[in-house]
């Protein structure tokens, strides 16, 4: 169950909107990821927090957030964590405001 509160928290921040919006597309928003594979592994978090301009620890609190509210999704390999976003989540929020706002 999606906690329409929660992940309307989360979308109320214009850094946080950003990095969905660079997920969305990240082959044009992250070309210099080493070892590109954005459609399983997703981007590195540190591709992320270069890009934002902000400390690691904003980043990854912000992307926390994300993941909380299932917006993003993060997979882990090696020493590096990968954060893609979640589709089906961002489908399922489209109906919540088709169907309930």
């Amino acid at each position: 169950m999606m906690d329409q509160v929660e992940v309307f928290k989360a979308l109320s921040n214009k850094t946080r909107l950003q990095i969905l919006n660079w997920l969305k597309t990240p082959a044009e928003h992250f070309p210099g990821q080493p070892n590109p594979d954005f459609e399983n592994l997703g981007v590195c978090v540190g591709q992320i927090q270069v890009k934002s301009g902000l400390t690691q620890s904003t980043i990854s609190e912000y992307l926390s957030i994300l993941q909380r509210t299932n917006l993003v999704t993060a997979k882990r390999v090696g020493q590096w964590t990968y954060y893609k976003r979640n589709e089906e989540a961002f489908e399922k929020l489209s109906q919540i405001i088709h169907s309930e706002i």
